[in-house]
């Protein structure tokens, strides 16, 4: 049956739990420079490992969390998850170590991987067709202002408190998230529509997903537009502090870039239906490469200093806009053969392609010079 909430609050909710992911990525970014000179002063580029081993947990949760939310319900497996996020983030606020540090972010990216992902299965399940479309784009939009924003929040919670905080606003974020859940939301999956969880199942799903082509060449191109992006969020703030001297100003232009961004995406809703998807990924590739390939040219060729920084600044908006217009319509393209199996196939496809992205962005975070200059050849390698 229909849910008890009224429509606006069913989105703000769906929103808040999609929303988890880039929370707990963004506002931990003002905190890395802390993290990198209390923890590990020796290395401080490996800071940034507190933002890809999180989305290496998320990756590798994206595989299992669909296919047991078909079996045992989405309120459920939403809110182990949750448990399994907030043990995270409890050890993380404690963690004596980078290294335990690095473990506790990979369990709480596992239990974020559940509402992320359980998230866009309630909206199927509840909703068909346009009415799912229209949902999914307001979801979207709640989901583009929570990165914007979070820097800022971060950084204010880090200012008054220390780094440390930011984990607790996390268990915060979770709990409150989890009791709305639990109190308001109706199990949308009847009992006579759950599937039995097997291994064979998965396993089948996965050599079907894996055995077409179109969906195997979702994969690669999502796994190098997924890099650019997450190479970009682990290296903008040392881009800022080291690069040019700006750190102070970091959560103001990265909720500048986050915005446009997210017009961006408003603007894909409007034209990828008279485009269609492919054209319109082709097009945001071409000219990311004609853009990243010019700030190569001009950041080896030496440019006036003044330049430097506003160039960046509107590059790197590039990049984040790029993202919104090629990731949604990439899923869309490789889930379109997958109807039968969708949400394993969802499953599948996002696995495979945050843990491919995370495996190339650690090495290229790690080659930090002090310049932008890793970042731009690594985003035109990934979109060549």
């Amino acid at each position: 049956g229909q849910p008890r909430l009224s429509r606006l609050e069913f989105v703000a909710m769906m929103a808040m739990l999609v929303a988890t992911v880039a929370f707990s990525l963004d506002s931990m970014l003002p905190a890395l420079p802390r993290i990198g000179a209390e923890l590990t002063p020796d290395a401080i580029n490996r800071a940034q490992l507190v933002v890809t081993s999180f989305i290496l947990g998320l990756g590798l949760g994206t595989l299992f969390t669909g296919p047991l939310s078909d079996s045992f319900g989405r309120k459920r497996v939403i809110l182990i998850g949750a448990g399994v996020y907030i043990l995270g983030a409890g050890l993380a606020w404690i963690a004596p170590s980078l290294e335990l540090m690095i473990a506790a972010r990979i369990v709480q990216g596992l239990g974020a991987a559940a509402a992320r992902i359980v998230a866009l299965a309630i909206v199927r399940d509840l909703y068909s067709g346009r009415e799912m479309a229209r949902l999914m784009s307001f979801v979207m939009m709640v989901f583009t202002l929570v990165p914007a924003v979070s820097p800022l929040a971060g950084s204010v919670v880090i200012d008054l408190f220390g780094w440390r905080a930011i984990f607790l606003t996390f268990i915060l974020f979770a709990l409150v998230c989890s009791l709305w859940l639990a109190l308001r939301l109706d199990e949308p999956l009847a009992l006579e529509n759950r599937r039995p969880f097997r291994r064979a199942a998965l396993m089948a799903a996965m050599r079907e997903v894996l055995a077409n082509p179109t969906v195997r060449l979702a994969i690669a191109v999502q796994t190098l537009c997924m890099t650019t992006l997450f190479c970009s969020i682990s290296m903008i703030q040392q881009i800022f502090a080291v690069s040019f001297d700006r750190a102070p100003e970091f959560p103001f232009w990265f909720f500048i870039m986050a915005l446009i961004a997210g017009a961006v995406s408003f603007l894909n809703a409007s034209i990828v239906v008279r485009l269609g998807m492919l054209r319109m990924v082709s097009g945001a590739l071409g000219l990311q490469i004609v853009l990243a390939g010019a700030m190569v040219l001009a950041f080896s060729l030496g440019l006036p200093p003044a330049l430097q920084f506003p160039l960046y600044i509107a590059w790197q908006t590039s990049v984040f806009a790029n993202a919104a217009l090629t990731l949604g319509n990439i899923n869309a393209l490789g889930m379109e053969p997958l109807g039968h199996i969708a949400g394993m196939g969802a499953s599948v496809i996002a696995c495979f392609a945050t843990v491919g992205s995370v495996l190339l962005t650690v090495p290229v975070g790690l080659m930090f010079n002090g310049t932008p200059m890793p970042l731009l050849l690594a985003v035109f390698c990934a979109v060549v």
